[in-house]
């Protein structure tokens, strides 16, 4: 393909976002505009993405790109999709090879919401998080998130980029400047921003933290030569020490030198028992609520902590760590912080799974749910005699999440559990737990859900309901869901023809993406239907199917 050729589908497909965006939040899931424009929107992706191992999208303030090419601009603060995206932290987008109709249907939802104008809790940033898309990932900037309601955005967003630039080295030139002034000039006095205090702080502190890690050297031979119970007592609580000011001052390197040290010498075969002791110690006071305090304060602060250090920190922690971080998650302010705790909770819930179940038990609805998102990435089934419960729980969001945890753990535990779910008395609780079983996969899970459709007091529900029932169905894509899906199709009756007709439509729709061209005679011989809904999800269908000749 010419690289001309790519650029043009690359802004037919942002153009499509666009427009998508407003017709997901104009009109219901059962009109053919809203069908029409997401089966437009998925078929770009898709002939776009069949030749490309994904579409990364790079996000400035008033402007979007493609490698290099920018393909939106506008300096617009309203209807404008670069600022919208760009308020909440969103730096990098990429849609990837294997993006589903599904994932694709629910971004398309989130960005059609209207931020500022419902009550809604979430930015759009948490909103993906929770998603947990398989081939939509993300890239977010935690220091530039803002109010939406702020007035004064732009004038803000300036001055951030402003001081995002500022360094040592441009601070010390001003000053420099400064001297070289006249006396009898009057200078306007600039206070430091909060980023430039923190540079500076940082300059001060690296003198102290090689000072502190040569200390800590002398604190480990300390070790080895002290002969007095009371000296190496008193050397191990300033190894403490050491730990509680890196901690403090955000070092976490340096912590991992330390632990790195403390291992090595556990492994040692001349050290006594006693000394090992010392040393368990302090590996336990890492998972201490001091030191999971101090992280807590790092992580929610401004301070860039290197992905690699964090991961070989969690790894030094045990499972002493687990309540205490489960503490400060309920009371960190930012996502990147709260991500950063759930993924040290999910490698370390797999040392002591009840602990953090315990979890669970808290009345915080969103430390549950986070605690259930725990549970379901450590993908041990141990858990599900925990999730049961949450099923029950009073908040939908909460059920929710219990709800899709037990369908990815799976097993003969969670079916009556969710079957009960899918009489639930919310509509989305319903639904989680039908796809729920189309995540289990299972024949027995396939049969509940064919019941469940073919149960006479279905066709009553509505029909955006109706037609995740049956888009669940597509999980098996065999025989009998072919054969069940065109009898219902064919099926009419004398009652109630219009609820039936939803139920016709939902098959029609599913017959198109099975893509099994038997389905056409059928489909065919509804085209001139009398009922509108009916007649445009044939006509879609039928669509789909010939254009995949």
């Amino acid at each position: 393909m010419e690289k001309s050729d790519e650029i043009r589908e690359a802004k037919d497909i942002l153009q499509a976002l666009i427009k998508a965006k407003k017709n997901i939040r104009m009109y219901p899931e059962n009109n053919p505009i809203y069908v029409k424009t997401l089966e437009d929107v998925f078929i770009r992706f898709k002939n776009f993405l069949d030749y490309r191992d994904g579409f990364k999208l790079y996000i400035k303030q008033n402007s979007i790109s493609y490698e290099s090419e920018e393909l939106y601009y506008s300096m617009e603060k309203e209807d404008n999709l670069a600022l919208f995206f760009f308020k909440d932290g969103l730096r990098e987008l990429t849609f990837k090879k294997g993006l589903t109709r599904n994932e694709l249907e629910e971004f398309l939802k989130i960005i059609a919401r209207e931020f500022d104008r419902e009550e809604i809790d979430d930015d759009i940033v948490t909103l993906l998080w929770e998603k947990d898309f398989e081939n939509i990932q993300y890239v977010v900037d935690e220091a530039f998130l803002v109010d939406i309601d702020d007035e004064d955005y732009e004038t803000k967003a300036e001055q951030q980029v402003k001081e995002q630039a500022t360094d040592v080295s441009d601070l010390m030139r001003a000053y420099a400047d400064g001297f070289k002034e006249d006396d009898t000039h009057q200078m306007a006095v600039i206070p430091l921003t909060e980023r430039d205090l923190q540079i500076l702080v940082r300059e001060l502190e690296k003198d102290s933290s090689s000072k502190i890690e040569k200390l800590v050297t002398i604190l480990f031979e300390l070790v080895y030569q002290s002969e007095k119970q009371t000296d190496v007592d008193a050397t191990f609580q300033f190894l403490r020490n050491a730990i509680l000011f890196c901690m403090r001052h955000g070092d976490i390197a340096l912590v991992n030198r330390i632990m790195k040290r403390t291992k090595d010498i556990m492994e040692e075969p001349s050290l006594k028992e006693s000394g090992k002791n010392y040393f368990r110690m302090l590996s336990q006071y890492l998972g201490s609520d001091d030191i999971a305090g101090c992280l807590a304060e790092t992580l929610d602060s401004s301070i860039e902590i290197d992905a690699h250090v964090y991961e070989e920190f969690v790894g030094f922690l045990d499972k002493n760590a687990i309540q205490p971080l489960i503490k400060y998650l309920a009371e960190l302010k930012t996502i990147r912080a709260r991500k950063s705790v759930i993924d040290a909770l999910i490698i370390l819930g797999r040392k002591d799974i009840q602990m953090v179940a315990k979890g669970l038990d808290d009345q915080r609805w969103y430390l549950v749910r986070n605690i259930i998102y725990i549970l379901r990435k450590m993908a041990d089934k141990r858990a599900t005699e925990y999730l049961l419960k949450t099923v029950r729980h009073s908040d939908i969001r909460v059920r929710k999440e219990g709800i899709k945890a037990l369908g990815e753990l799976g097993g003969h535990d969670v079916i009556q559990t969710l079957r009960e779910c899918l009489d639930d008395a919310d509509a989305e609780v319903r639904v989680t737990a039908a796809r729920a079983f189309g995540t289990i996969g299972s024949e027995v899970a396939k049969k509940i859900i064919l019941d469940k459709i073919s149960h006479k007091m279905f066709k009553e529900k509505a029909f955006d309901e109706k037609k995740e029932f049956y888009e669940v169905l597509l999980r098996w894509k065999d025989q009998a869901v072919f054969d069940f899906l065109t009898t219902a199709v064919r099926k009419k009756t004398l009652f109630g023809r219009a609820k039936n007709d939803e139920n016709r439509a939902c098959a029609a729709f599913c017959l198109g993406l099975l893509g099994r061209k038997e389905a056409l005679p059928d489909l065919q011989s509804l085209r001139e239907s009398g009922n509108k809904l009916l007649q445009d999800f044939v006509h879609a269908a039928i669509r789909k199917l010939e254009h995949d000749k």
